[in-house]
């Protein structure tokens, strides 16, 4: 097999995203919402490549491919369960860190090569396993570019059809859980209604009983003002259904049956 000798245009390497992926800037203050919480720039949307993107920033791009990026080691990955629904990492060392399998995003320079290696980085000469080449996503994008393998970024169509189909169940289930969200709202709305045309009756309930006390026992508190020298004292309201007998007064043990012996000295 003949290869190129001319080196690729950018288009001809992977996706129209790729380069501006490895480009941005991430884990910097989001330029939007910097002034809230949780504003660190982890995420990229695939369809945008507008840049790092927050986690309020997520509410503009609802129905678009998103990828989040981790960090170890002051370096970005990139889990590998996401980026290969969406790009070919044939050639690429991969990593376990935090129970999950990753691939950097950028080249890890290597001042220093291991005792014993055997099989470097065909860009930045780290060490590597003996079945890679690579060991990040941007140095198989320079080795590409520079005809150094006959690699691709581009899926093959079956595995192009498995990723349509998980960004349409993906897309529905954000579109379920967006209409979850709406529904439980209607249904807070409709108890917070419930819970105050009640407070209103019992309000109701309350003036009809002060309205009763008035016309029984000839008394209100709006005619105890302050006009009057002696305004008249308001009668005692027992309510019957509260009051408590009152208990009887106890009974102490009687002290004057005991003898006490006397000494005579």
């Amino acid at each position: 097999m003949v290869r190129r000798t001319l080196p690729l245009e950018d288009n001809e390497i992977g996706p129209p995203w790729l380069k501006p992926l490895l480009q941005t800037s991430f884990f910097v203050a989001c330029k939007i919402h910097g002034d809230s919480n949780k504003s660190e720039c982890n995420m990229y949307c695939l369809d945008c490549m507008s840049g790092g993107l927050c986690t309020y920033c997520l509410e503009h791009h609802r129905d678009h491919p998103i990828v989040q990026i981790r960090r170890s080691s002051y370096h970005n990955v990139i889990r590998v369960s996401e980026i290969q629904k969406i790009l070919d990492i044939t050639g690429i060392q991969t990593y376990i860190i935090n129970s999950a399998r990753v691939v950097f995003l950028n080249e890890r320079p290597q001042p220093r090569p291991g005792k014993g290696v055997t099989n470097t980085c065909d860009i930045c000469e780290r060490s590597l396993l003996d079945t890679f080449q690579f060991c990040s996503l941007g140095c198989k994008a320079a080795g590409i570019r520079r005809n150094l393998c006959n690699m691709t970024f581009l899926l093959q169509p079956k595995q192009q059809a498995e990723f349509d189909s998980d960004q349409d169940s993906s897309s529905y289930k954000r579109q379920k859980a967006h209409r979850g969200l709406h529904e439980f709202r209607n249904k807070d709305y409709k108890k917070r209604l419930h819970l105050e045309a009640e407070n209103e009756h019992d309000h109701d309930h309350h003036e009809d009983g002060a309205s009763y006390e008035t016309a029984v026992f000839g008394y209100s508190p709006a005619s105890n003002s302050h006009d009057n020298i002696s305004p008249p004292t308001p009668p005692m309201i027992i309510n019957y259904r509260t009051a408590r007998k009152r208990k009887g007064i106890p009974f102490r043990a009687p002290l004057g049956s005991l003898i006490y012996p006397t000494y005579i000295c």
